[in-house]
C-alpha cells in the first residue's frame, strides 16, 4: 500500500476523481495549477540569469515542486481518503481536453474557419492565423493524442503509484517542463533539469499510453504498432513520439509534417499513415482518449478487486 491506501481504495478513488472531472470540469477560478504557474514565473525571473544557469534551474525546480508535494502528502494524511480523489480531480484534464477541442471540430463542421483558427490558437503554440482546415484538424488531433498522456494518463499512472500526492507531483513536473523546457537561449540551460525530470517521469506512462492506443485500434492494431515502432524515434520528444505515432496509426491518419511556428515553416517527421486528418478525426481522437481512460480505470479496478480477494484468501 502507498500513502495508506489499499489497491481497492486506489481503484475506487481513481474512479471518483475521473467522475468528478467529467462532471464538474476544470475549475473556473482559483485553479491550483494557475497559482503554481505564477510561482514558477516568480522563481524563473529571480533565478534565471548570470552564471550556473543549470544549477539555478535545478534549484528553482526543487523550490517549486518539493514543498508543495510534501504539503499535500501531509494534508492527505490529516484530511482522509476523500482528498486523494479531490487532488486527482484538480490534476486530471480529461474533460478540459474535450471542452477545448470539440468546439474546434464543430466549427470546422460548420465551415467557420475563423472561429476554428481562434479556438485552435488557444491549445497549440503554432501559428493558426492562415491555417487551413486540414492544418487545424491536424493540430487538434496531435494535441489530443499528446495531451492524453500529459494531462490524463501520466496523472492516472502516478496516482496509482502514490495516490493524490503522486498525481500532484506529476502535474507540477509536467507544468514546469511546459513552461521551462524550451531549447532556446533563455531556457536551454535553466530548464534542462525540468525537461529531463519530465522525460523520466513520463517514460513509463507514455509507453503504456502508446500500448493502449494500439490495443484500442481494432482492425488497425498492426498499423498502430508499426507506426510506433518505425516513426516514434524520429520525433524530437522521446515520450511524445510513441504516443503520437501509435495514436495516428490507430486513427489511420497522417499527422506531423509541416507546421508554422513564429512565421517559419518547420518540417516535422511524419506520424501515422493514411489520409490527412480532417474535422471528423478530432472527434475520433477524443473518443480514443476517452476509451483509453475507461480502459485504464477498468484495469485498475480489476487489479484492485483481484489483489483484495487474493489478500483475503491468504488472511
Amino acid at each position: 500500500m502507498l500513502n495508506g491506501l489499499s489497491p481497492l481504495e486506489i481503484a475506487l478513488l481513481l474512479v471518483a476523481g475521473i467522475a468528478l472531472d467529467l462532471l464538474l470540469g476544470e475549475t473556473r477560478r482559483w485553479h491550483p495549477l494557475v497559482g503554481f504557474g505564477r510561482l514558477a514565473h516568480f522563481l524563473e525571473r529571480r533565478l534565471n540569469g548570470g552564471n550556473a544557469r543549470l544549477a539555478r534551474g535545478a534549484l528553482a525546480w526543487l523550490l517549486a515542486v518539493l514543498p508543495l508535494t510534501l504539503f499535500f502528502d501531509l494534508l492527505v494524511d490529516a484530511a482522509g481518503l476523500w482528498l486523494h480523489a479531490v487532488l486527482l480531480y484538480f490534476c486530471i484534464g480529461l474533460r478540459s481536453l474535450r471542452d477545448h477541442t470539440l468546439p474546434i471540430y464543430r466549427a470546422l463542421r460548420e465551415g467557420n474557419l475563423v472561429q476554428a483558427r481562434q479556438l485552435t490558437s488557444r491549445i497549440v503554440s503554432r501559428d493558426t492565423a492562415t491555417a487551413s482546415e486540414a492544418d487545424l484538424a491536424k493540430a487538434s488531433a496531435e494535441s489530443l493524442l499528446e495531451n492524453g498522456n500529459d494531462a490524463v494518463f501520466g496523472t492516472l499512472f502516478w496516482f496509482v503509484v502514490a495516490g493524490g500526492p503522486g498525481a500532484v507531483l506529476f502535474r507540477l513536473v509536467n507544468t514546469l517542463d511546459a513552461m521551462w523546457g524550451y531549447r532556446n537561449e533563455r531556457y536551454n540551460l535553466f530548464g534542462r533539469f525540468a525537461a529531463r525530470t519530465d522525460d523520466l517521469m513520463n517514460y513509463l506512462p507514455a509507453r503504456l499510453t502508446a500500448l493502449s492506443y494500439v490495443l484500442l485500434a481494432g482492425a488497425g492494431r498492426a498499423r498502430a504498432w508499426q507506426c510506433w515502432r518505425t516513426q516514434a524515434r524520429a520525433w524530437s520528444s522521446p515520450n511524445a513520439g510513441p504516443v503520437m505515432a501509435s495514436g495516428a496509426g490507430a486513427l489511420g491518419v497522417s499527422l506531423g509534417g509541416a507546421a508554422v511556428y513564429d512565421g517559419e515553416v518547420e518540417q516535422r517527421p511524419p506520424l501515422g499513415t493514411g489520409p490527412a486528418a480532417g474535422a471528423a478525426d478530432i472527434l475520433r481522437a477524443w473518443q480514443l482518449v476517452l476509451k483509453t481512460t475507461l480502459l485504464w480505470a477498468a484495469v485498475v479496478c480489476a487489479a484492485g478487486v483481484l489483489l483484495t480477494l487474493g489478500g483475503a484468501g491468504h488472511a
